[in-house]
């Protein structure tokens, strides 16, 4: 086994700087004639100017008639003249050519046309050119229409055709293999995608799309068993047709990671590790003649992470023009989000406008979770020489959608329920994200301004009711509004045909039982603690109480995968997933609101009271939607 090493790490900014000045950019850069239909997202090669003018002809500017400016000079509301047709006033349509010996159009709108007469009147004089578009109006022939270097956008193609172009000489884009690696890669669709230890090769398919939208042109080739000989064969074939050669996985310092090593034999090794998390085990190398060989993560946030601080600069760099560079806002952070000193971070942030100000809830942080970067609207940057940001701290966003739809998207916190996707799903006009943190950090959230409402489905202990008590407790701070969205039916989670025979908790503390629990402050958490000490039962004694799963259908994966006999969660999550399940109580599953915000979330109340949603609830199984969007109560601030 080889020995566990990184080989020249360095900081992301002196990694991108070394590559950069390692890669050789051809003067002039390579180019291509291409039609101009094609063009838009190239870049142009040289200044394009215009074969013609446009309009190459004086036109008419709007619909009307014809006539010369002279004839019209003693028309007034007072003295009306008439023109007669054909000899001193021509019917014309906008964009027809000025007919020869007229120079200006009369407005069909301003004109009379007595009937029988052969004639049409006006009433007020005209100057010449008055309505008509004139040659070269919009763009005069030899004008520049596109400058050197600039991105050909799509109105740039209607200039270029008006101004008589068919064709346009732009940049060639770089040609960017794509090499996936791994014994476990499989493709997707295959019939080994669901056998046990295969991973679906998706890295490179999403590498493809964002070397694409950074100008380049992705080739994809077959993934490459780990294998070293074969890796530098593969590497060594794609050189001949590539601009740059980016293998995907095998970039670490395991014993079956040979990427390093190939790229050390086929060029130059510039780097083996970055300070960047994620994406530390990125690998920059040159061909002896300046082409760029990247090896990017397996794990795919860090494949993009790393994607986007070097392939993205490097094409930019290729094609001479500006790295991409995204939105930023200023944000409000939800919640302390530590970091490991010595690394520069990139944190994935559901982000939202509540009320004035942005608010960042930090999300997954693992190397291969995807879905934060799905779920996420923005990426924060955590210093290298910091241990962390506290919560409360003002953080600079960089946007990965619109700012206009991050400032339309309504922000829950709290605990996750399946109702919430379909709210998520039928809310018109704007977008629902979910922040899961478990019923108490979601109104805790709520009392701070940290999200438009929270999810909570709590009960007192003592009366038995839900949620009333620790809305007072945590949200107290602010009048609250508490809508029913719905009863739903809580149980265990056991595997097809419960082959353990499970009837209720009482039957967790068998010996061979192992449960998966949910997160501290989770409703069901707190749930369960209550009824199994009205039982007189040890929560010591169940195998894996200290196993916790942030949300309902987390819990049912894991009894899926036979990693847990039984979890604690709704039925709808069960019948996901195909699993069975022995319910043991309904529970009712409320939304707190901030009252004097309660207008602004009038379109969300009105699908919770409708028929779509109860249906749809109704749907999932395991729910009662027979009172959503009930009031339940109205909190004064206490």
């Amino acid at each position: 086994m080889r020995k566990p090493r990184y080989l020249r790490m360095m900081d992301a900014g002196p990694a991108w700087a070394a590559l950069r000045a390692a890669v050789r950019v051809a003067e002039p850069r390579a180019e291509e004639e291409i039609p101009v239909e094609a063009a838009a997202g190239r870049i142009a090669a040289a200044p394009v100017h215009a074969a013609m003018s446009s309009p190459s002809f004086q036109a008419a500017a709007m619909d009307g008639f014809a006539v010369r400016a002279a004839d019209t000079e003693e028309a007034s509301e007072a003295h009306p003249i008439r023109l007669a047709l054909d000899r001193a006033a021509r019917p014309i349509d906008t964009g027809d050519p000025i007919p020869d010996g007229f120079d200006a159009v009369v407005k069909i709108e301003d004109v009379q046309i007595p009937e029988g007469s052969g004639e049409i009147e006006i009433t007020r004089a005209l100057v010449p050119w008055h309505n008509v578009r004139l040659v070269g109006e919009d763009i005069i022939q030899g004008d520049m229409i596109v400058a050197r270097g600039r991105r050909i956008t799509p109105f740039d193609l209607g200039a270029l055709l008006s101004a008589g172009l068919t064709t346009v000489r732009v940049r060639r884009r770089p040609r960017v293999v794509l090499l996936p690696t791994g014994d476990e890669i499989v493709e997707p669709g295959s019939a080994r995608a669901r056998a046990r230890g295969a991973i679906i090769e998706f890295n490179t398919r999403m590498l493809a799309g964002m070397v694409e939208e950074w100008g380049g042109e992705p080739v994809r080739l077959a993934p490459i068993r780990d294998d070293p000989a074969a890796l530098e064969a593969a590497v060594r074939a794609a050189l001949a047709h590539a601009d740059c050669v980016v293998v995907n996985a095998g970039s670490s310092a395991g014993a079956d990671d040979y990427t390093p090593d190939v790229i050390g034999r086929v060029g130059r090794l510039l780097v083996h590790g970055v300070n960047l998390m994620p994406g530390k085990p990125t690998v920059l190398g040159v061909t002896s003649d300046g082409r760029a060989l990247l090896g990017l993560p397996g794990y795919p946030v860090s494949c993009v992470v790393a994607a986007e601080r070097f392939l993205a600069p490097l094409l930019a760099h290729l094609l001479g023009t500006a790295a991409p560079v995204r939105e930023r806002v200023r944000a409000l952070l939800a919640r302390k989000t530590a970091s490991k000193i010595g690394h520069e971070e990139v944190v994935r942030v559901q982000l939202a406008r509540v009320g004035e100000r942005y608010v960042a809830h930090p999300l997954g942080r693992g190397a291969g979770i995807i879905t934060s970067l799905t779920r996420a609207a923005g990426l924060l940057g955590i210093d290298a020489l910091s241990e962390g940001l506290s919560a409360g701290s003002e953080v600079e966003v960089e946007l990965l959608r619109p700012r206009a739809e991050v400032d339309r998207t309504l922000l829950h916190v709290g605990s996750h329920d399946l109702a919430l996707d379909l709210l998520a799903d039928l809310l018109p006009a704007r977008s629902l994200v979910s922040v899961h943190v478990g019923s108490i950090g979601g109104l805790v959230a709520l009392g701070h301004g940290l999200c438009h409402f929270a999810g909570t489905h709590l009960i007192d202990p003592e009366s038995g009711d839900y949620n009333l008590a620790y809305v007072r407790r945590y949200a107290g701070g602010r009048a609250v509004t508490l809508v029913e969205l719905v009863r739903r039916q809580q149980g265990l989670i056991v595997a097809p045909g419960n082959p353990l025979g499970l009837r209720g908790l009482g039957d967790l503390v068998r010996p061979g039982v192992r449960f998966v629990n949910r997160q501290r402050g989770a409703g069901t958490r707190l749930l369960l603690d209550l009824r199994l000490a009205q039982a007189g039962l040890d929560a010591g004694a169940i195998a894996g109480y200290q196993r916790e799963e942030p949300t309902h259908m987390a819990v049912a994966v894991a009894v899926q995968a036979e990693a847990a006999d039984a979890g604690l969660g709704v039925q709808a999550a069960a019948r996901a997933l195909g699993l069975d399940f022995v319910p043991l109580e309904w529970e009712r599953y409320d939304l707190a609101l901030p009252t004097e915000e309660l207008a602004g979330l009038g379109d969300l109340v009105d699908l919770v009271r409708s028929d779509t949603f109860r249906a749809a609830a109704t749907g999932l199984g395991g729910y009662d939607p027979g009172q959503s969007g009930r009031i339940v109560a109205q909190l004064a601030p206490s």
